[in-house]
């Protein structure tokens, strides 16, 4: 049984999603065992408890410096014998010490087609104001393994979304999630689990 810790930093759409697909079988041989927060009000620490999820805050804030707050999760995730780290909507940095010990163990998702619209930055509403601004017709989202640098890890799924005249940044967020987002980091996680991931160099090829 493949155990999951999931970071989060607000509502945890994301985060549901993970928890259905468990929960209707599409995701098999796995299960969310912790959800650790950046802040202490998100609504997703609100949705780990109605599941019986253990949920906590570890916020960056609490912390001198990086190295302190990387040693704070990873004692965190270490405690409860987690495998796979999920950083679903979590808007914190985590730093080296924490990226060379989970090295290919921790995946995010991206709301952009990475490499455009990403990095340093980009994030929750930023990237669908600059895609509406850049005036591209297409735009999605990105499940991808984390490297130290943001949105620059080896790439596992991507799916597109068509912008659509009069899409505003909200609106085009909504259905980033609900067409791209909520669909593609199950199944990068259902295909972690079945051990169907593998890393060459910059690549991640899916084996059946």
């Amino acid at each position: 049984m493949l155990r999951i810790g999931v970071l989060v930093s607000g509502g945890g759409s994301n985060l549901q999603a993970i928890i259905d697909k468990i929960q209707n079988g599409y995701i098999k041989n796995a299960e969310v065992v912790t959800v650790v927060s950046s802040k202490p009000d998100a609504y997703a620490l609100e949705r780990a408890k109605k599941y019986g999820i253990n949920g906590t805050c570890i916020s960056r804030k609490a912390f001198n410096n990086i190295d302190e707050y990387d040693e704070a999760l990873i004692g965190h995730f270490r405690e409860h014998s987690v495998e796979l780290i999920v950083m679903a909507g979590f808007l914190s940095i985590l730093g080296e010490r924490f990226n060379r010990f989970y090295s290919n163990r921790v995946i995010n998702i991206h709301p952009s087609l990475i490499p455009s619209f990403c990095g340093k930055g980009f994030y929750g509403i930023i990237p669908h104001r600059q895609v509406l601004e850049s005036g591209v017709k297409v735009t999605g989202a990105t499940v991808h393994f984390v490297e130290l640098e943001a949105d620059t890890g080896p790439i596992i799924l991507q799916k597109a979304v068509y912008v659509e005249e009069g899409d505003t940044p909200e609106s085009l967020q909504k259905r980033v999630m609900e067409q791209a987002e909520w669909e593609i980091l199950p199944e990068a996680i259902k295909l972690y689990a079945e051990h169907r991931l593998v890393i060459e160099g910059k690549r991640v090829r899916i084996v059946s």
